[in-house]
Parts: C-alpha cells; sequence; structure tokens
C-alpha cells in the first residue's frame, strides 16, 4: 500500500472567466473537462451544483491536475488562506523557465509577491548545495501560487 502521486488540487473562484485568465494562459494549463457538476454533500457542506474545470500540464493516469470550482448553487464565500495558516496556504508548481512564467504574469497585471530567488534544494529532498529558483504570485481570487525551477 503507497501513495503514487498528488491526485489533484481544488481551488474555489468567484469568477471562472477572470480565473481561467490565470490558469490557463498565464500559468498555460490546458482545459481537460469544463463541466457544470452536480455533487453530494461532503462533511459538513451540503450538496452543491459547481461549474468545475480541470486543468492539466500533462495526460496521464496520475498525473496531477488543478479543478477551478466556482460555486452555482450558492454564491461564493470566503477569502483566500492566510500564507503560514493551518490548512494549504499555496501550492507549487513546477516550471522550466521561471522569469518568462514571471515576465508573462507581470504584462497580464498578476501580482508578483516575489520575484525569483535561488534557494537550497535540501527543502526539495534533494541533497544540500544544489540550487531552485523560486517565485510567488498571486491569483485573482487571492490565493498564492508558487513556481520553482532547479537552475
Amino acid at each position: 500500500m503507497k501513495i503514487q502521486n498528488v491526485s489533484h488540487i481544488a481551488v474555489g473562484v468567484r469568477d471562472m472567466d477572470r480565473s481561467l485568465g490565470f490558469y490557463r494562459d498565464v500559468l498555460g494549463l490546458h482545459v481537460s473537462l469544463d463541466a457544470i457538476e452536480e455533487l453530494p454533500p461532503i462533511g459538513d457542506a451540503p450538496a452543491i451544483r459547481r461549474r468545475g474545470v480541470y486543468l492539466r500540464w500533462r495526460e496521464g493516469h496520475h498525473e496531477s491536475f488543478i479543478v477551478l470550482d466556482q460555486q452555482l448553487s450558492q454564491a461564493p464565500f470566503g477569502e483566500p488562506a492566510k500564507t503560514f495558516q493551518v490548512g494549504t496556504h499555496h501550492w507549487g508548481l513546477w516550471v522550466d523557465d521561471i522569469e518568462a512564467f514571471v515576465a508573462r504574469a507581470e504584462a497580464a497585471g498578476v501580482p508578483i509577491l516575489v520575484r525569483p530567488a535561488e534557494g537550497d534544494t535540501l527543502a526539495y529532498g534533494e541533497p544540500a548545495g544544489g540550487v531552485v529558483r523560486t517565485a510567488f504570485l498571486r491569483d485573482p481570487d487571492g490565493n498564492v501560487v508558487q513556481l520553482d525551477q532547479r537552475a
């Protein structure tokens, strides 16, 4: 019994078209499914109707993906997580050209929280002394997205 990979990350959004401008056009993810879905109650959340847009960077049975989730059965609620609070407060994506991603984000008016900076590979489960370049962006709903590139 073992975990094989992260299946997906679900991100609640207020305005799907605005969010697609970030995830699809700035980050370059492609839409694999755009559907109106009826979901059963989960925990203390009631059954809901949503627009779910599934975004991928690569196809495959065990490839991770992102689901943008816009509530249709109720008004969107809540605020984005604050960095370092309990719960998921950001997620990171490996990229091949961090400077190009940041330039494209900046041209689109995306807030750049941290410009590309160097960190040690030790935190990524690799031997110390290697370099990973990292930047932080904010999506249209205020969620923090980290970009990482091995140097």
